[in-house]
């Protein structure tokens, strides 16, 4: 494989992050890295773009960038601004802290870079680390070593059009992760809590988010239960979210007849 690849690592953690420079870090033996990420911590932002405001490009030192945007912002600016005269060959967004399982993927800031890049028509992955041991290190380095091999696979081996893969990886050692499994995406619960408080001048505000529950463990084969098993979770993800059986059922059904009962009730 020709070293001679042009590599972009972002994240949501922001710019400062461990997990990107540790990311970074790795991947440059596979070609030449540019950084580009949000210039302050942009975690479950989920894929949005910033329209109503500048936005302005940073550079911290050669090869890495920051803006006051958000993880697709990030993709979209490399892309069409640091790579507008060059070919871009891989995005990897990461690595994250903590899990983005299940349902989370469309909250998370990492999957979206990476699905920025996918719109974009570049292969990308998205790499969390299941960390969330508040007293402990996460094992960023561990993550690295895995990611390096992973993406070393994909950029050798290519990605279909339309889908990006999404990792998680168990914070533990090497020695304790059991290995790599293909997955699909299962479902998380959490107690969806919402905590009233009041200021000093008496108004109420909000904080959001509940503790994890558990995942759904009826759907088989899942990141959920593959992270959970010490396994190294990959999940192909396809920008068509169609669910191809209700789609065809619905199109047995004689929506022009609804349509028509629709304009005689006008």
């Amino acid at each position: 494989m020709s070293k001679n690849k042009n590599i972009l690592v972002t994240n949501d953690d922001g710019i400062l992050a461990p997990g990107i420079e540790a990311l970074a870090h790795q991947l440059k033996s596979l070609g030449n890295v540019t950084v580009v990420a949000p210039s302050q911590e942009r975690s479950t932002t989920g894929h949005s773009l910033t329209l109503h405001k500048p936005i302005r490009v940073h550079k911290m030192k050669p090869g890495y960038y920051h803006i006051n945007g958000n993880p697709a912002d990030c993709v979209f600016m490399a892309v069409k601004h640091l790579f507008k005269n060059k070919k871009l060959d891989f995005v990897v967004s990461g690595i994250n802290a903590g899990p983005n399982l299940g349902n989370d993927i469309h909250y998370s800031g990492t999957v979206a870079a990476a699905r920025e890049a996918t719109f974009l028509k570049v292969p990308a992955m998205a790499i969390s680390l299941d960390y969330h041991h508040e007293n402990e290190l996460p094992n960023f380095e561990v993550a690295a070593h895995i990611s390096y091999f992973l993406v070393r696979y994909f950029l050798e081996h290519g990605i279909p059009k339309q889908v990006l893969m999404n990792v998680n990886i168990p914070d533990a050692p090497l020695k304790n992760i059991r290995g790599v499994k293909v997955t699909k995406t299962g479902f998380r619960y959490y107690s969806d809590d919402l905590v009233e408080h009041y200021d000093p001048r008496g108004k109420s505000y909000f904080w959001l988010g509940g503790g994890y529950l558990g995942y759904e463990k009826k759907i088989a084969d899942s990141d959920c239960q593959a992270v959970d098993q010490n396994y190294v979770s990959l999940t192909p993800l396809h920008i068509d979210t169609t669910h191809e059986a209700t789609f065809l059922h619905l199109k047995e059904t004689s929506f022009q007849q609804l349509y028509s009962k629709i304009k005689k009730a006008k």
